[in-house]
């Protein structure tokens, strides 16, 4: 038997990995974000139209929906949504609100402090920590710059 070298194996196994179906996961992406920017404007125009004002509108949009995300995650539905809608499941605030309840339930067996309460920002810790931070070097930026 011959043996490959090592970009010989490359190039065939390239040959043989079957290749990822681009066209229906990017539909399918498409298609799933849609549904969540639908329910998110729904919840929007619902608390616009009893009577609060754009910002409140809004937060409680953002609100309703990282709720309705963690609500997805703990009930294990919102693995499966991800794995038909890939990106359009992850990108929203739903997703964000997936990516701290997922690795608390994880280690729930590990009790509330040493399980839940410290894996819970395992994903979305990084993201808090340099999105508050940016955001307040574009403050002092904006500050300096008046």
């Amino acid at each position: 038997m011959d043996k490959l070298n090592k970009r010989e194996y490359k190039e065939y196994a390239e040959k043989k990995m079957p290749k990822p179906p681009y066209v229906k996961n990017m539909i399918m992406a498409f298609i799933v974000g849609g549904i969540f920017c639908t329910i998110g404007q729904i919840i929007l125009n619902l608390m616009k139209n009893n009577g609060l004002d754009e910002k409140m509108a809004a937060a409680g949009t953002a609100i309703s929906m990282v709720l309705i995300g963690g609500l997805l995650t703990g009930l294990g539905v919102y693995d499966k949504i991800a794995k038909i809608g890939g990106a359009g499941a992850a990108v929203p605030i739903t997703g964000f609100a997936n990516s701290i309840v997922s690795p608390a339930m994880e280690f729930k067996r590990e009790g509330f402090i040493f399980g839940v309460a410290s894996k819970m920002f395992i994903i979305a810790g990084p993201v808090l920590v340099y999105g508050i931070g940016s955001s307040i070097i574009v403050g002092l930026i904006s500050l300096l710059l008046r």
